[in-house]
């Protein structure tokens, strides 16, 4: 036999081809990846983050924190390591764990996860299968069962009498199939903008993840700056404590009046009263990052309260603007859900094209569970459908409804993008000045400090008054905050560099 005789008619290949043509079109815009609109380089401001810092006095001071270098080789993942605090790491290794806004942004992703399902879903055959038992009876006072009892009640010569039952039982078991032949794409789109969707939910989570390890970093930092400020405020009660039972010995021996001890001990009253704001700062920091860790307050006091240093800042990698678009989590996010609006105008503009469906029933159906699986019980339908929108204003409006949403998806875009740069320049600008006022800070310290020492020795000689020792005095104490606050500065500004950059993630 011919092999040629098992081959389909040639008429029946075109519909079959004409058919995967057909199936193979989708309408509706491509998506096309923007391009972010940056600079070739940050500003001289921000770029002056990579410098050493100040020349003239402050230059002599050690630099606590090494310059910035190059993006390409400094990657960012895991950058909170730079600190070289292992009490930060296992705070941020506890907080991927247990951080409520991270797992409430998995659940997130499940959910786009599963509308991705849904939308695939769409192009696969539907099937169920149905059971159903009914007892019904017809009404004698209609057309329709007045007809049927009387032909109960009828008898023929020859024939055995036709008996039709009032009320009936009806059994029904069937299934029921039905396929949406995807000819222009709605279903492809459908899922091509859900997948678009898990992409914003896995940037969103990679968004809150930087956000939730820089508030750990941050606050954790704060803390020991708040700790570092209250122990300089209680060295410095210490030395006052000194300085008062030197003007009493002196008022005791004549050498000064009661004047100075009340300065003395004014001064003490003063520096007392710094100290609780100093614990409520250390408080507030200790229940920030228990509150980032999903514990209650106070959790975390007891491995927390015992001060130290305030870890210095790792070294930040500038690189160039361009680097942002594959950075920033958010930038990216927002591409996603540009990608997801493109899609969302080639499902509407599918719906106004015909839609074709497939679909079968059959099923065994008889008044009796003796006879229903009978051959002679059994029943089918099948047969294309063809749904040819001729005039649906709603579904024009639609197509015009997803065009504006993805133009404002483009702006969103152009939006993230702006504010990432902006974000990264002041980030940038904040850390070269910090870094500049606290070596400026320890150069003052380190005068303020033989300042007190010769102004102390004067007035033991008799050579000077108190006031000179108190205004020394209090010039240190505040140089000394403000150098322990510019040290906690550029340690928070680095912090804000990385979570600018994007965090690695």
């Amino acid at each position: 036999m011919n092999a040629d005789t098992h081959r389909p008619p040639a008429r029946l290949r075109g519909v079959a081809a004409a058919a995967a043509l057909l199936a193979a079109c989708t309408v509706g815009p491509n998506f096309v990846r923007p391009t972010a609109k940056v600079p070739d380089h940050w500003s001289p401001q921000a770029a002056a983050a990579s410098k050493a810092g100040p020349s003239g006095p402050a230059a002599k001071q050690p630099a606590k924190s090494p310059p910035t270098k190059s993006l390409r080789g400094a990657p960012l993942g895991g950058w909170w390591r730079g600190f070289g605090d292992p009490q930060l790491d296992a705070l941020i290794a506890r907080a991927l764990r247990s951080n409520l806004d991270l797992r409430a942004a998995l659940l997130r992703i499940e959910e786009a996860r599963a509308l991705g399902g849904i939308a695939a879903a769409g192009g696969l055959p539907a099937l169920s299968v149905d059971a159903a038992f009914s007892r019904q009876r017809m009404s004698e006072t209609t057309a329709t069962g007045a007809l049927f009892n009387s032909i109960g009640r009828t008898h023929l010569p020859g024939v055995s009498g036709v008996g039709i039952a009032n009320p009936y039982n009806q059994l029904q078991l069937s299934g029921d199939a039905s396929w949406e032949i995807d000819l222009f794409g709605r279903v492809r789109r459908a899922v091509e903008a859900a997948n678009a969707g898990v992409q914003v939910s896995l940037e969103d989570r990679r968004a809150v993840m930087v956000a939730v390890l820089a508030d750990v970093a941050q606050n954790y930092v704060d803390l020991r700056g708040a700790q570092a400020r209250d122990q300089i405020a209680k060295d410095n009660l210490a030395t006052i404590g000194e300085l008062v039972e030197l003007t009493r010995m002196r008022r005791a021996a004549g050498l000064t009046t009661q004047i100075d001890v009340s300065q003395a001990q004014s001064q003490a009253a003063a520096t007392r009263a710094e100290l609780p704001a100093f614990e409520l700062q250390i408080t507030q920091a200790i229940n920030a990052l228990s509150r980032l860790l999903g514990l209650a307050p106070e959790a975390l006091r007891g491995e927390l309260l015992q001060a130290a240093a305030v870890p210095a800042a790792p070294p930040v990698p500038i690189g160039v603007p361009a680097d942002l678009a594959r950075r920033r989590p958010d930038i990216r996010e927002a591409e996603a859900a540009l990608h997801a609006a493109t899609a969302q105008i080639g499902v509407s503009v599918a719906n106004l094209f015909p839609r074709l469906s497939l679909s079968a029933s059959g099923g065994f159906q008889s008044e009796t569970g003796g006879s229903l699986l009978q051959w002679a019980s059994r029943f089918a339908t099948i047969g294309p459908t063809l749904e040819l929108p001729v005039f649906d204003r709603g579904r024009w409006l639609a197509v015009r409804l997803y065009k504006v949403r993805a133009q404002e998806a483009a702006l969103a875009y152009q939006r993230t993008v702006l504010n990432g740069l902006h974000e990264v320049e002041n980030a940038l600008s904040a850390y070269a000045a910090d870094r500049q006022r606290r070596a400026w800070l320890g150069a003052a310290v380190t005068q303020d400090r033989e300042a007190l020492a010769l102004s102390r020795q004067r007035y033991r000689s008799g050579l000077a008054n108190f006031v000179e020792v108190l205004v020394a005095l209090r010039t240190l104490q505040r140089d000394e905050l403000s150098q322990a606050d510019g040290a906690t500065a550029v340690s928070v500004d680095s912090i804000g560099v990385y979570r600018a950059l994007g965090g690695g993630w």
